[in-house]
């Protein structure tokens, strides 16, 4: 009879996957020495003046930095963060906002955060400033960029900058810091420990 090695089978595959996520989780994370000092972020957003002191006590921040002529990289992090939120219970996501900060001011309206930012989700919030405003954000998140001039194309010039996602609460303490990734398994499993404690 073959059903108790066809359940073991499938036991080990869970168990397998199991590990494979905490294996993934940890990977992804920042050692807590090695995290930046965060802080408070106050900047205008898509939905009226931002600041992480309006959050309530239970909610965290789901923050990320970008700018809506990025190429690759953010469209794929405003994905990964869809898809991570979409795991959570409905309970759960109430207690997370998704934000994203732009490091191209002079392009990224508000208007133009919130209409690229509706593609990701209806809750999702951009934040802008003025440049003095967000090098003060960057330099206390870690966040390093650097302007890549392209002459030959329509959009003049594109921004490497860190990719890094951060869950902050209302008094910008970075609760964790996830590592850029095209999948949302790490996020998922960041979102979910914060959420359970």
């Amino acid at each position: 009879m073959a059903y108790p090695k066809l359940w073991l089978g499938v036991g080990a595959a869970a168990a397998l996957v199991v590990a494979s996520g905490a294996v993934f989780y940890k990977a992804t994370l920042t050692p807590q020495s090695d995290m930046p000092p965060g802080g408070e972020i106050e900047l205008p957003s898509t939905r009226g003046d931002f600041s992480l002191s309006q959050l309530a006590d239970d909610q965290i921040a789901l923050l990320s930095f970008g700018y809506t002529y990025c190429p690759d990289v953010c469209p794929m992090t405003q994905s990964v963060k869809r898809q991570a939120l979409a795991e959570l219970s409905a309970s759960q996501r109430e207690k997370v906002v998704p934000v994203m900060v732009t490091v191209d001011p002079q392009r990224d309206t508000l208007k133009r955060l919130e209409e690229y930012l509706a593609f990701f989700g209806e809750d999702f919030i951009g934040a802008s400033g003025n440049q003095a405003e967000l090098n003060d954000v960057m330099s206390r998140y870690g966040v390093i960029t650097r302007r890549v001039e392209a002459p030959d194309s329509a959009i003049e010039y594109t921004i490497d900058h860190s990719s890094s996602l951060y869950l902050v609460d209302r008094d910008g303490d970075i609760l964790q810091r996830v590592l850029y990734s095209p999948t949302p398994q790490g996020l998922t499993a960041a979102l979910s420990h914060e959420l359970g404690r």
